[in-house]
């Protein structure tokens, strides 16, 4: 029970800085008054939102408490209904090249999800499919890193990343 609830904290943890960038990021993002840009930007201000409020029920949980891992797992679901509606965002046309990125950030979430399922569920915590569901979690968080980034007008200087230019 000890271990898993340091794996539930060590979820939280991690789940704290990529929101605190992304909600950052998006305030600084100006979009002007083309209405194409000023959706984009109100849905990307919704999906860093919702990402914040579940980021927030995952700290308040109790890890303690007898229903701790369902309720992990719960918000975790939520998170991946949201990161596949941020893939369905219509990126406006000077972003598209980004739309690959946030399909590929909702599929890693969406694995991520699963393996924790996996990890969590059967009664008793598997740390080696926690590791598997954790770099795919990192994995999603990092394509949103990008995206943000980009929409700075900034290149991410990530070491992993290979940019071709055409």
């Amino acid at each position: 029970m000890e271990k898993n609830k340091k794996k539930r904290k060590a979820v939280r943890k991690r789940s704290l800085i990529p929101v605190t960038a992304i909600l950052t990021a998006i305030l600084l993002t100006a979009c002007g008054k083309d209405p194409v840009l000023a959706q984009f930007r109100k849905d990307m201000d919704a999906f860093c939102t919702k990402i914040s409020e579940i980021d927030t029920a995952i700290n308040s949980i109790d890890a303690s408490a007898d229903n701790a891992t369902a309720e992990l797992l719960d918000c975790l679901d939520e998170l991946d209904i949201v990161f596949q509606g941020f893939a369905r965002l219509d990126f406006p046309e000077e972003f598209d090249y980004l739309e690959s990125l946030a399909d590929e950030s909702s599929q890693f979430m969406t694995e991520a999800v699963k393996n924790y399922h996996e990890a969590y569920g059967s009664g008793s915590y598997n740390a080696a499919v926690a590791e598997y569901a954790k770099q795919y979690y990192i994995k999603a968080y990092k394509r949103i890193q990008i995206i943000i980034t980009f929409l700075h007008g900034e290149i991410p200087s990530d070491a992993d990343l290979t940019i071709e230019y055409s």
